[in-house]
Order: structure tokens, then sequence, then C-alpha cells
């Protein structure tokens, strides 16, 4: 069967004597009664009747003298959201490989440009969505797919899903700390509202669903040297409340619908590839940027304050590693994760062996210590260890030569070395 009506099959071929080109079930004028082809014809809106005449005068008188196949078709209707397979902005055409289709959220921050370069290598370029509501830089955009999607915007997001028949989802559109208790309004939309439409999707099509926690999901009534996977938490942020509210919605989606959820808490990332983002820990990524380029650094957190810290490449492994992870070896939904644990001035201390020249002053946040005063000193990743072989790479030491390795191409770090 073509798939069309009778009525439209019959216009397309302009109510000629003869069946449908393709022989489908639909029957030609010839095979109907006198009263229902008048009834028909009735039916028919001008401009299908106007189309009916021209279709019929092209087959009677064509320019060439030949003849014309004419095609039974259908109106289809097109989404404007909906991402064409040959768009020339990297649209996706997925083999019929068993690798996971992936789609990442809020793509363009510290982490998920990172991530989408890992699951390229592994998975395939084109396996490997990244979106997010900026526009990517150049080298982003021709890296491998990128697409726009508003996590606020359900329809938009589903279809994304439902066109690029996406089977992984790592969703890391947040809001961080700081930024949030700047403008709570738009961190609650972002960080609870724009998770209810994920966990909805997620939980429809039947996905592996990632979505990142963090030390902000913990209080100052936490115990924070070491911090459990389960104790109290109890966050004083709007980033932690809706951290704390990700863990459980996901949880509970495993429990009451079967959703695939996985979740681990990110100790402070430390990444050369991007620039701070407005978190708390950030004075750790930021002090390399300044120690290049003025020589001098001003923190913010004072220089006793003992946070858990991790460099991306193992932050990203991590991440790979307990979404492949067998669901049987999981005794748990979220997991602590840590690395490294140190203070402003021991980070200092290691950074001045590659700039002896760094010069240091302190001028405490208010804010940002408060943060920094209610979340763990150390993570007990032990759960995490055992279940499915967590293990890090990167210690201080290590963590800081690599830091300089990729930013310390400048003559300030030529000059030292």
């Amino acid at each position: 069967m073509c798939g069309t009506t009778p009525t439209f099959c019959l216009v397309l071929i302009g109510f000629q004597k003869r069946r449908c080109p393709i022989n489908c079930s639909c029957q030609p004028a010839s095979a109907l009664s006198p009263a229902d082809r008048q009834r028909i014809g009735r039916r028919k809106m001008p401009i299908v009747r106007n189309m009916s005449r021209a279709v019929r005068q092209l087959l009677q008188n064509p320019g060439c003298g030949c003849a014309i196949p004419v095609i039974p078709a259908r109106c289809i209707g097109i989404s404007p959201r909906q991402v064409a397979s040959d768009a020339s902005f990297h649209s996706v055409s997925f083999s019929n490989s068993d690798h996971p289709r992936v789609l990442i959220t809020g793509g363009l921050g510290q982490l998920g440009v990172g991530l989408a370069k890992l699951l390229r290598k592994r998975f395939g370029k084109n396996n490997v969505i990244l979106s997010d509501i900026r526009k990517p830089a150049d080298n982003v955009f021709y890296s491998g797919p990128f697409i726009y999607a508003d996590i606020l915007d359900y329809k938009n997001l589903r279809e994304i899903v439902v066109n690029n028949r996406i089977t992984w989802l790592f969703h890391y559109s947040a809001l961080l700390s700081a930024v949030g208790e700047a403008n709570v309004p738009l961190a609650r939309a972002v960080n609870i509202t724009g998770l209810h439409n994920v966990l909805d999707i997620a939980a429809e099509h039947n996905l592996r669903l990632f979505v990142p926690s963090t030390i902000g999901a913990f209080g100052p009534t936490s115990p924070r040297n070491p911090t459990p996977d389960l104790c109290i938490q109890r966050p004083r942020t709007i980033y932690g409340v809706s951290k704390v509210h990700a863990e459980l919605m996901g949880e509970y989606y495993h429990y009451r619908y079967g959703l695939d959820f996985r979740c681990l808490r990110y100790p402070g990332i430390i990444s050369a590839d991007s620039q701070p983002g407005g978190g708390t820990t950030d004075y750790a990524v930021q002090i390399f940027h300044d120690a290049i380029k003025t020589g001098k650094f001003q923190c913010y957190l004072k220089p006793d304050t003992r946070l858990p810290m991790m460099y991306i490449d193992d932050c990203l492994k991590a991440t790979l590693e307990v979404m492949e992870a067998p669901a049987e070896a999981l005794s748990m939904r979220t997991y602590n994760i840590s690395a490294m644990s140190f203070t402003p001035e021991e980070l200092v201390q290691e950074v001045q062996k590659h700039v002896p020249e760094l010069q240091l002053t302190y001028k405490v946040d208010e804010t940002r210590q408060a943060i920094a005063d209610s979340w763990p000193m150390n993570f007990d990743d032990r759960n995490a260890r055992r279940d499915w072989g967590w293990k890090h790479d990167y210690d201080l030491p290590e963590l800081v030569t690599t830091m300089f390795s990729f930013l310390g191409s400048d003559s300030r770090i030529a000059r030292v070395n």
C-alpha cells in the first residue's frame, strides 16, 4: 500500500481512469459509483481542486511530450526543532553498532567538552551529541555533533531524544554554588525544573541517565572528615539543595519506574581546558592562570580551608566507568568519589615549586568561605572502589605538574624551567 487515503491518491492521479501507479489498495476512479465520485468531489477543499486540475493538465499536456509518472504522497508535518539528517550543523547519522547514542546537556561547561572528547574516542564521533543554549567555539563545533538544547523546553528536549535515538543522557546543565546564590530563582528553574524534564524523558524512553552531584550536597551538620555516602546532608545553598533533590528523585525514579539512574558526588574539579565557572572550589583553577599571566594570585578562601579535589581526567574516567558498570554491581545509585584533599596553602606551596616568584594574598569572600566551611574536608569513597573498581591516577604533585604542562607554554614557565 502506498499509505495515502483513497481520496488523496485519486486526486494525485487526476481522476484518470487508471490505477494508482504503485498498485496500492485504493480504487481507481472508474471503480467508484457516480454518487461516490460526486460525494468525494464535494468534500475536496478548494486547494485540493486546484491541485487536481494542475496535475490533470500536466498529465494531458506534458511540455516535453513524455509521459509523466505521478507518485502518491503523504503530507508530513515537520517540527521546527527537528534535527534533519543532512543538516549542515553536524546532525547525527548513527551506525548500526551496539554503541550507546549519547546526549550531553549543558555541554559547554567545565566537564561537558572533555566528556564528549572521551566518549567520542570510545564510541565514535557521531554517537555523541554535545548540546547547550550557548554558541560553541569553532573548535568545539567542528569536533563533533552539536545542537541547541534548552532543558526547560520539554518538547524540544523530547524531540532531540527521539529524533536522535538517544540511549545515554549525561545531564550537566546546572548553576553552580556561588552563581546560584546570586540568582536563586534561575538556579531553582534550571537545577530543579530542568531536572524534572530530564527525569520524565529518560523514564519514558528507557534511557541510562547520569546526573552529577557534588560536595555541595552536604551541610554543616554532615560529618566532614571523612564524609560517607550515607549521612545527614542538609545543605544551605540552592545548588546543594537542588543536588540532594536530584539524588533522591533519581533514586525514586529508579525504584518506582525502573529508570537506570547513576550519580557521582564530584569533589572540586580542576581542569586546564576551561576557565573557572563561579564555583567555590574554582580558586584551585584560577591560581594556575594567574601564576602564568601575572605571577600574582589573590585567594578568596582562608589558607587552611581543606576541601576534596580531583583532576578532570580522573573525574571523566570515573563517570565513564560508573556508566559502564553492570547494574548488578551497583549497591547504590549515588556514590562519593575522591582523589586528594588539600588547602589553599598546600596548593600554593606546590605551585611555587614551578613558579617560585608567585606572590600570594588572601581576601576572604565571606559567602564562599561560609559555603566551603559547610562542605566535606575528605570524601569516603570506599563503596565506589569496592563496587566498580574506582581508582584515581592523580595526586597533588601530579596535578600541578600536569596543569603547568598544559598551560605552561608562557615565557614565565619556560624561564623557570
